[in-house]
């Protein structure tokens, strides 16, 4: 009996070590099924664009799998401080995040300029792959990088930063899973929950997801 419960044990550790963004044929990640993904209390519906009285921040979702709390935990703690959320998707169908968050989408991201946002955020889940090689992606994090706005991304979305060559040089961590495709393009992976690196903040997935929204404010607050 003592052995069966020991087994027990150590299988519901595995399963919280080994979850966070990425997923399975299954479309969930360990974390998610031992977890049920969701905190309780927020709402199924997100609001779209905010009205806060502080600088613009852009929130980058995929159409459909996006990580629900590496957008709404930072979403709360800056619309805390003050700014205004814009959200941007591929199109502005409802977005669906994998834990079933719905967030209607204010710009595509041929519509977005990075230039005209305080922060650029691009947010992890399994379905952030799509901007991987995207072009429009690319271009948004480069013209939030050219005119000195603060670019974040958490979980797998530091890839969409390292192809589109913000990366190269500069400390960061993501998701373990992609930490090699991140090397491959110059990054120096570190591994970390949250790292900043002049005005780039990265973050490691769902669990760190409130670690990276207080960074992105506090680099807000420090750049002006």
């Amino acid at each position: 009996m003592r052995l069966r419960l020991n087994l027990w044990a150590v299988f519901l550790v595995l399963l919280v070590v080994t979850g966070g963004c990425g997923s399975g044929s299954s479309g969930k990640s360990p974390f998610e099924i031992f977890t049920g993904g969701c905190s309780g209390g927020r709402p199924v519906q997100a609001p779209a664009a905010s009205t806060g009285g502080g600088g613009k921040v852009l929130f980058v979702v995929a159409p459909s799998d996006f990580r629900d709390e590496e957008y709404d935990l930072p979403r709360q703690i800056l619309e805390d401080k003050g700014y205004r959320v814009t959200v941007a998707s591929t199109g502005r169908e409802t977005a669906r995040g994998t834990c079933g968050l719905e967030v209607k989408p204010d710009l595509t991201l041929s519509e977005a300029k990075g230039a005209e946002f305080a922060a650029v955020i691009f947010v992890g889940g399994n379905g952030a792959k799509i901007y991987f090689k995207d072009a429009e992606a690319h271009r948004l994090a480069r013209e939030a990088r050219d005119a000195g706005r603060v670019v974040g991304a958490i979980c797998i979305a530091p890839v969409i930063l390292a192809e589109a060559g913000l990366l190269e040089g500069k400390k960061c961590t993501a998701y373990p899973s992609v930490k090699e495709l991140l090397r491959a393009k110059g990054a120096v992976y570190s591994g970390e929950e949250v790292v900043v690196d002049g005005r780039i903040v990265t973050a490691n997935g769902p669990r760190s997801a409130r670690h990276f929204g207080n960074a992105v404010a506090a680099l807000l607050e420090e750049t002006g």
